[in-house]
């Protein structure tokens, strides 16, 4: 699995346990709707540090929270 796809997991885990839509998060966060689909859908080669937290302030966590997950096991995880 590779960062991106990690996040993207991650994100809809978090909207899902917040019960909250992609809709909101991207108004709340900002991040265009264009912008999240590509994420979420894995089209994204690249998620910026700042868009990170933009999401990690909408949905009302630290990046290090975000971060602290078995999806993002250094020794499992794919780095480009």
């Amino acid at each position: 699995m590779t960062v991106n796809d990690a996040c993207a997991k991650k994100i809809i885990k978090l909207i899902q346990a917040k019960k909250i839509t992609q809709y909101r998060l991207e108004k709340d966060s900002g991040v265009t709707h264009g912008a999240m689909n590509r994420i979420l859908m894995g089209k994204n080669n690249t998620i910026t540090l700042t868009t990170l937290f933009k999401i990690c302030l909408a949905l009302e966590i630290s990046p290090i929270e975000f971060l602290d997950d078995e999806l993002f096991d250094f020794n499992k995880i794919e780095v480009d």
